[in-house]
C-alpha cells in the first residue's frame, strides 16, 4: 500500500462505514467518508482522494449513475462494492467505469488487497487519480497508432476507431485492447493479460473474461461470431484482422 494515500468511503450504512474507516486507518491510509453519492462528488472535487470504495445503495443515487458522475469529473480509481455477481451487474459496472468490484460480504483483507492493487496500476500508469479531467490513464509515447482491419488504436490520444465510428472504452479495456494490439495474431494467456495489463498476479481470471465480453459487443462482435478477438480454448486470446 502506498504510504499516506487517501481513501474516499462511500456507504450510507454508519455500522459499515465505521468498519471500512477502521480497516483503512490500521494500514495507515489517510480517510473521510460521504453517506451519500452527491456528498462523494463534493468530497472528490475538493479533496482529490487517491481512491474511491463506492457502495451501491446509495440513499439518494444508484450506485451506476454515481459512478459515471464521478467519471465526468474524475479518473480516480473507483472500487465498487455490490451485492451482485452476475455477469451483468459486473458488466454494467465496468462499463460505467468502475475500475474493480468487491462482493459483499468481504474481509477487511480482501479490501485491502484490491485497494492495493487498483492503487498500483494507477502510479503505474502515471495518471494522477485524483485530478479534475485527467485522462483515463496516461499516453504510451513510444508507440505510433496501431491498425488492425477497420480497428485504429491511438495510445496517445487513448482514442479507437472502428471505421469511422469512435469505439468508447472503459480506462481497463482500453489497455486490455492496445495490449492485444501490441501483440497481434499472437494468442495471450489470461494469466499473462493479469500480469502484464492489471499487473496483479491475485486478480481472477473472469475478471478478463468481463472485460473481454465488453470489449466484444463494443465492436459488434460476439465470442461465438468472433472478427477481431478468437478465443484460443484452453490456451487464451488473440487480436487479428478480419478475413
Amino acid at each position: 500500500m502506498c504510504a499516506m494515500s487517501s481513501v474516499l468511503v462511500v456507504e450510507d450504512d454508519p455500522a459499515i462505514r465505521t468498519s471500512l474507516i477502521e480497516v483503512l486507518t490500521g494500514h495507515g491510509l489517510l480517510v473521510r467518508s460521504s453517506p451519500d453519492g452527491f456528498g462523494a462528488l463534493r468530497e472528490i472535487t475538493r479533496w482529490l482522494p487517491d481512491a474511491v470504495v463506492l457502495d451501491l445503495g446509495l440513499p439518494d443515487l444508484d450506485g451506476a449513475e454515481a459512478l459515471r458522475m464521478i467519471r465526468g469529473l474524475s479518473q480516480v480509481p473507483v472500487l465498487v462494492a455490490t451485492a451482485r455477481d452476475d455477469d451483468a451487474e459486473i458488466i454494467r459496472l465496468l462499463n460505467a467505469g468502475a475500475d474493480d468490484y468487491l462482493v459483499k460480504p468481504f474481509s477487511g483483507g480482501q479490501l485491502i488487497a484490491r485497494l492495493t492493487a487498483v492503487l498500483r496500476r494507477s502510479a503505474a500508469s502515471g495518471a494522477g487519480p485524483g485530478a479534475l479531467g485527467a485522462p483515463g490513464g496516461a499516453p504510451d509515447p513510444g508507440h505510433a497508432p496501431m491498425v488492425t482491419g477497420e480497428l485504429r488504436i491511438d495510445p496517445l490520444a487513448r482514442t479507437v476507431h472502428l471505421g469511422d465510428r469512435e469505439v468508447g472504452l472503459t480506462r481497463r479495456e482500453f489497455d486490455l485492447l492496445a495490449f492485444l494490439a501490441r501483440n497481434a495474431g499472437r494468442v495471450i494467456s489470461k494469466r499473462q493479460l493479469l500480469a502484464e495489463v492489471w499487473r496483479q498476479p491475485y486478480v481472477e481470471e473472469q475478471t478478463v473474461d468481463v472485460h473481454l465480453s465488453g470489449l466484444r459487443r463494443k465492436l459488434g462482435e460476439r465470442a461465438s461470431r468472433p472478427r477481431y478477438l478468437h478465443t484460443v480454448r484452453g490456451v487464451g486470446v488473440k487480436l487479428v484482422s478480419p478475413s
